[in-house]
């Protein structure tokens, strides 16, 4: 297992303990939400920034990330890596249903404190863009990397699935449209998900003795 991911995984859990015992004794949203989310529209950054920040989110929605792993299992499959492709497939769309349930049943409302850069709809906990994107492009760099003996490899599909979820969750934040709790949390949810698929994953290639 990737030293990165299990430590990753750990935080997550952490944080996914402290924010679920936040909810339940009522504080929501965090103390810290709002200054956040104000703090970085009075700041505003560059010119740039803005239509940047708009560019980066668009790599979490549906569409792209639809692509991207519809992409990657064609990839995998074409190699004959069957448990693979099909893990790759399984985790991201049994990911984004997930997240769709926990939206619907928590029904936090998106932040009114500033106006929103972009068009949003629906509800806001946990981000779906940061929780989909943790799951999709953490699960191929885990699960890939379980195929692919160079280790310099495996690290660097790591670190950019890593930096590129980041970017993403702390996009939605700036423009205004999720309290950092809720991309938190997406994050948390979506290493989650994507190490216990890296343990099926792995469990499952012994079991059947080998991938092909």
């Amino acid at each position: 297992m990737p030293r990165v991911l299990a430590g990753a995984g750990v935080i997550s859990a952490g944080v996914v303990l402290v924010l679920l015992a936040g909810v339940a004794i009522g504080r929501w949203p965090f103390p810290f939400d709002g200054p956040i989310v104000t703090g970085l529209r009075h700041w505003g950054g560059p010119r740039w920034l803005a239509h940047a920040a708009g560019d980066v989110t668009a790599l979490g929605g549906g569409t792209v990330l639809t692509i991207v792993v519809i992409a990657v299992a064609g990839l995998l499959a074409v190699q004959r890596l069957w448990l693979t492709a099909a893990s790759v497939l399984l985790a991201s769309t049994t990911g984004g249903i997930a997240v769709d349930l926990i939206k619907n049943h928590v029904l936090r409302a998106r932040p009114d404190l500033v106006p929103h850069l972009v068009p949003v709809s629906g509800y806001s906990f946990p981000s779906g863009h940061a929780a989909s994107s943790a799951v999709v492009y953490l699960t191929i760099a885990a699960i890939a990397g379980q195929v692919t003996p160079d280790r310099a490899i495996r690290r660097y599909l790591l670190c950019c699935a890593i930096l590129l979820v980041g970017m993403i969750g702390s996009s939605r934040v700036y423009l205004g449209v999720h309290w950092p709790s809720d991309v938190l949390v997406g994050w948390s949810f979506g290493t989650l998900w994507a190490l216990g698929w890296w343990i099926a994953t792995a469990r499952t290639r012994v079991a059947i003795g080998g991938e092909r």
